[in-house]
């Protein structure tokens, strides 16, 4: 059954931006705060003040303390969370319709009127150091930090979301303050909601509760493509080695995107996927293998990765390279291409089944594109995909010379290097 909904956009003087997805079959709403700011955008100094951010808005403002703002949701079975990423952080609720106006005054309380107190300062901190150590004793999350710093070296994309400790543990509330004046902003902030929305009630509910400042936040340092490629080797006290392996991909706004998504669904897209196929289910040589895409605004990444015993690592690394050089060389059948596309226009269709999905959809498309691209659109991008796009994407991506390689744990360096 086809969900029909209907978008609608304003912007109000502030330059604060309320898009809405009304969905009348569902009763209920997801809503999100925006902040078209991410990791990317600090400095070295600042690197994990976005994520701090994010954690400290929880603790408390003006009107309600840390419990409050987690019972003024959940008491009426609704939910609250956020998260930071490279370019944005967002924060977000989910409540049936008739709780529209709470959702909007909670995330508009903890966006504009967070008290940021010392000691609520000094104590989230504490828990974000131990989340970065978590992170590190966590092979499958920490190989994909080193990958990003692999590749990107030392440009704010190789960052780590996190941050390093040694920031976390001493940002001061001065500092973050500076930063939210500076970045929080109406201009870089986009309110986005999906379900039952009433597009003119939000926008009065955003007039009522948002006081953000005027203004736009300063933009991230533009993307500088590397141009030699870096293999990082990390030892680990594990029993797998861990490794992540890829190129610098296309931007969000490439005309191969869509290419670029049946090349992942193709080569690591599930279980009927290539490098699956042939290291898992063939040789049995992993548990986990897939392959990955970020799409930024300048910049992109394609990466695959795989965790393996130590003696199997050059062999994986010898099918992966050899699948890359093929989609080169050999265009895919178009029998081939029709199932690949018929898996990512299910894929797509089926996980827009929440309203949670939608209004991620809907305000990632007005953050980058500024505009709306339907289901259908999409949908029939995928359909103009041709061998011919896959050919191409495929040459100009996997390019051995910026190969980046990360490896964490045991390796056979002797094997491996004969491989590369």
């Amino acid at each position: 059954m086809k969900i029909e909904s209907t978008i609608r956009k304003s912007t109000l003087r502030s330059g604060l931006r309320v898009v809405t997805e009304k969905i009348p079959a569902v009763r209920s709403i997801s809503l999100g705060v925006w902040i078209d700011v991410g990791a990317r955008y600090e400095s070295p100094e600042e690197n994990g003040l976005s994520h701090l951010i994010e954690h400290m808005l929880f603790k408390g403002t003006k009107d309600r303390t840390a419990k409050q703002i987690a019972e003024a949701l959940e008491s009426v079975g609704g939910s609250l969370n956020a998260f930071t990423s490279r370019e944005q952080t967002c924060y977000t609720a989910r409540v049936l319709d008739d709780q529209l106006e709470k959702a909007v005054d909670v995330l508009a309380d903890l966006t504009c009127h967070a008290k940021l107190t010392p000691t609520d300062l000094r104590m989230e901190k504490k828990v974000i150091c131990e989340e970065i150590k978590e992170v590190a004793d966590t092979p499958t999350d920490r190989v994909h930090d080193v990958f990003a710093q692999t590749l990107w070296g030392d440009h704010p994309l190789g960052q780590p979301i996190l941050g390093p400790t040694e920031n976390v543990a001493h940002f001061q509330r001065q500092f973050i303050l500076d930063y939210l004046k500076r970045n929080y902003v109406a201009g870089s902030i986009l309110i986005a909601a999906s379900g039952n929305v009433s597009h003119r009630r939000l926008v009065e509910l955003a007039r009522k509760y948002f006081q953000f400042e005027g203004g736009t936040a300063p933009s991230a340092p533009p993307a500088i493509q590397p141009t030699v490629g870096q293999i990082v080797h990390e030892s680990g006290n594990g029993e797998q080695t861990h490794l992540c392996l890829g190129f610098p991909g296309q931007s969000f706004f490439s005309p191969l995107k869509m290419a670029a998504l049946a090349v992942n669904t193709y080569l690591g897209g599930g279980m009927s996927s290539v490098l699956f196929q042939k290291i898992r289910e063939q040789r049995g040589l992993a548990y986990s293998v897939y392959t990955f895409l970020d799409f930024y605004r300048d910049a992109g990444v394609f990466g695959t990765y795989v965790g393996t015993d130590k003696k199997h690592i050059a062999e994986c690394v010898a099918i992966i390279l050899k699948e890359l050089e093929r989609l080169k060389k050999r265009r895919l059948s178009n029998l081939k291409l029709q199932a690949i596309k018929d898996q990512l226009k299910g894929q797509l269709t089926l996980g827009m089944e929440s309203t949670v999905a939608h209004m991620n959809r809907a305000a990632r498309q007005e953050l980058y594109l500024g505009e709306f691209r339907s289901l259908d659109q999409t949908l029939e991008d995928i359909n103009r995909v041709s061998t011919s796009d896959v050919l191409k994407y495929a040459n100009e991506t996997f390019d051995r010379s910026v190969l980046a390689m990360t490896t964490l744990g045991p390796i056979d360096e002797k094997a491996l290097r004969h491989v590369l």
